[in-house]
């Protein structure tokens, strides 16, 4: 058996065969195949010890590395063939992706202490005889991390980035900046990250919680820190999509600089970072040199995530969700606004704000993508909608033409809690078991054939209002991510027919995987005693959730 995660497409043994690394084992790399050479080396280098020296195509005792258009023409350039004899293992990829996607199944299969940093003793490297031919169902396979509501070190960020490798996820979704924090330096705006990336105090579990964490929480990414994750993630395949949120979620930028809140209803010289949960009142004004502001903002931010027509690269996330209308519906300077434009109230302000970043984005060869709350009003034909309050948004937007990522909080919000356990820590949200990630379908049946073509995938959220450390983040995301990870890879079956027992066994190895990897995951079995939090209070919600 082919104890891979996610499953691939077709794998088959065809004998009791083994092929054996050892201290003469060569890496044989041909055109194209650097980046995965570097990778495949210097990880399986640490791991085993052996030092896997240039070797010889043509002779056995090889890995032998290669493109191949005729993987492409089957497979696409994110497919991959791998073949294993005896003699020697053939990767060969579709393109540098799949080659990539390729080496993360050879790794797996040589056991779970590959994925050690240093040798352990009396360990033998052996790859079954096997043939696999892979490739991915679905472009987008992400995961979304908000670092805004608790802080992430760049260290953190770049362990995830390996995590999302090894289970061939290839969208990272960074949620920069909430009303609790802002996470991403902007030179011409430094008061951003001098006063909006830090609070001075949290809230312990959920808004309801009388807990508080009485010291300053903050952190931000310089700009060197942001190429560096980008590059980071580019070496592994991986495309990192900006989230600067607009015109909600904004409170922290605000607390920097207040004008850019309204002014005529709110002291927001008195406004502080937001150290509580939920959804803060203060909203951007909309006014021309708020605008002005953020397209500042967003110039350095396309600095900083330079696009790439091979992958998602182009894509930058505004946000565009939650965003409350009491100030506006106060504000004398955003009703004289709404006259002005002629705008259908202030909904409509709201889609004017989010359809101006649009077109500035899309004038730079960009495109805009935000939460589904950017459907209402319009959009223009080169935005995409991420569907996260269900299905419903991404079912409208693909009516409409519109690119879709389908990422419902009732099935992959990991922040969502895993079991209705007493003991399960801070309780948020529906219970969303390991199998039922895995029963997750990404593409709703009420799409026509040309329809489900928008669904770009699908990704998993990752909120931390609860997620005070990246213990408790490990804690949320794993197992339950190994699903995701199957199911916008592996061509799975209906819902109802998929082999959940076949996955629980292969989840048996992965857990070693992860430890070896040192992944504090919730156990099959329920919370270990650290990693349950007795007293904090979590808002979970009864009864299942809804489908739609």
């Amino acid at each position: 058996m082919v104890d891979v995660i996610p499953a691939p497409v077709h794998a088959a043994v065809p004998g009791d065969g083994w092929f054996e690394l050892g201290p003469g084992t060569g890496l044989a790399a041909g055109a194209g195949t650097e980046r995965t050479e570097r990778w495949l080396r210097a990880t399986l280098t640490a791991a085993t010890g052996l030092p896997l020296a240039p070797g010889d195509p043509g002779r056995g005792d090889v890995v032998r590395l290669s493109l191949d258009p005729a993987v492409t023409r089957d497979l696409g350039a994110e497919g991959y063939r791998l073949d294993v004899t005896p003699d020697g293992a053939h990767l060969a990829g579709g393109g540098p992706a799949g080659l990539f996607w390729g080496a993360q199944t050879l790794r797996q299969l040589l056991g779970p202490d590959a994925f050690r940093r240093a040798p352990l003793p009396g360990r033998r490297w052996r790859l079954p005889s096997v043939r696999v031919r892979d490739a991915p169902r679905f472009r987008w396979r992400g995961l979304m991390l908000d670092v805004a509501r608790h802080f992430m070190p760049k260290e953190g960020v770049l362990r995830y980035l390996d995590l999302m490798a090894a289970h061939k996820l290839n969208v990272f979704h960074f949620h920069l900046t909430d009303d609790q924090g802002w996470r991403v330096e902007i030179r011409r705006y430094p008061k951003l990250t001098e006063i909006g990336s830090w609070r001075s105090r949290t809230k312990f579990g959920h808004r309801a919680s009388s807990l508080w964490e009485e010291k300053p929480h903050g952190g931000h990414y310089t700009q060197d820190d942001i190429r560096e994750i980008v590059a980071y993630a580019a070496e592994r395949h991986i495309t990192v999509v900006p989230e600067i949120d607009v015109p909600g979620h904004s409170q922290a930028a605000i607390a920097a600089y207040p004008e850019l809140g309204n002014t005529d209803v709110v002291d927001t010289t008195a406004l502080a970072v937001w150290d509580d949960w939920g959804i803060s009142p203060h909203v951007l004004a909309p006014t021309d040199d708020t605008l002005r502001f953020y397209e500042g903002v967003f110039e350095e931010v396309l600095e900083l995530f330079p696009a790439d027509a091979a992958d998602f690269s182009a894509f930058v996330h505004v946000g565009g969700d939650e965003c409350r209308k009491d100030q506006w519906r106060r504000s004398p300077a955003a009703q004289a606004r709404i006259r002005e434009l002629g705008l259908a109230g202030e909904d409509g302000l709201q889609a004017w704000f989010v359809g101006h970043f649009d077109r500035w984005l899309s004038a730079r060869g960009r495109r805009l993508i935000g939460w589904d709350e950017i459907l209402e009003g319009g959009l223009a034909a080169g935005a995409a909608v991420s569907s996260w309050r269900g299905y419903r948004g991404g079912i409208t937007a693909a009516r409409a033409g519109h690119d879709v990522v389908m990422c419902p909080e009732q099935q992959v919000y990991l922040d969502h809690r895993q079991d209705a356990g007493a003991d399960e820590p801070v309780p948020i949200g529906y219970v969303r078991t390991l199998e039922d990630v895995y029963r997750f379908e990404p593409v709703p049946p009420e799409l026509t054939a040309d329809q489900a073509r928008h669904v770009l995938g699908t990704q998993a959220n990752v909120w931390t209002e609860v997620l005070e450390e990246p213990a408790r983040v490990d804690y949320q995301t794993f197992p339950r991510l190994a699903a995701l990870a199957e199911v916008a890879w592996s061509a799975l079956p209906a819902p109802a027919e998929r082999d959940f027992a076949d996955f629980e066994r292969r989840m048996a190895v992965h857990y070693r995987r992860l430890d070896a990897l040192g992944v504090a995951y919730r156990p099959p079995t329920g919370p270990r005693p650290w990693q349950r939090r007795p007293g904090v209070p979590g808002r979970p919600i009864d009864g299942p959730p809804p489908n739609r």
